[in-house]
Order: structure tokens, then C-alpha cells, then sequence
């Protein structure tokens, strides 16, 4: 248990944070889901447009520290490659 009052201001900081941030990943696991759902039965043009919308919305999780950059490009770029594979 936190003894100061700075160590528990800082317990009420984190688990509000960590709240927003879990909601954050959530929608951004969504967001990824749509897209894979709109790869595995084969409808390439909404999963471009589903992959348009995650996109930004992964990226956003980037300028907030949810994810790691390169983490972020990673998946972008394999999404990206299942869909470009669709139409071979």
C-alpha cells in the first residue's frame, strides 16, 4: 500500500491510465478484426476499406505508447500483404 501522498496520487494515475489504455488496445484489436474477418471470406475490397480505417487508428496507438512503432508497421504490413495476396 502507498504511504505518501505523491505514491498514492500516483496508484489513482495509473490505474486511470491503464484503463483508457486497455480501451485503446481493445479498439485497436477490433479495428484489426474486421479486417481479417473481411480477408477470411474473401471480400478484398471491404478489407481494403476496413484496413484504410485501422490504419490511422493503429498508428494513433503509436503516438500514444500503446504500441511500438515497429510493432505497429509489422501489422500494417502483414494485413496489407494478405490482402494484395487475395487477388493472385
Amino acid at each position: 500500500m502507498a504511504n505518501t501522498r505523491q505514491a498514492r496520487k500516483r496508484v489513482r494515475q495509473n490505474t486511470k491510465k491503464g484503463a483508457i489504455n486497455t480501451a485503446r488496445r481493445s479498439r485497436i484489436r477490433s479495428y484489426v478484426k474486421r479486417v481479417e474477418v473481411a480477408i477470411t471470406e474473401g471480400r478484398k475490397d471491404d478489407a481494403m476499406e476496413a484496413l484504410k480505417q485501422a490504419q490511422p487508428e493503429i498508428m494513433r496507438g503509436v503516438t500514444r505508447g500503446v504500441l511500438h512503432k515497429n510493432t505497429a508497421s509489422r501489422k500494417v504490413s502483414r494485413l496489407n500483404t494478405r490482402i494484395k495476396a487475395m487477388s493472385a
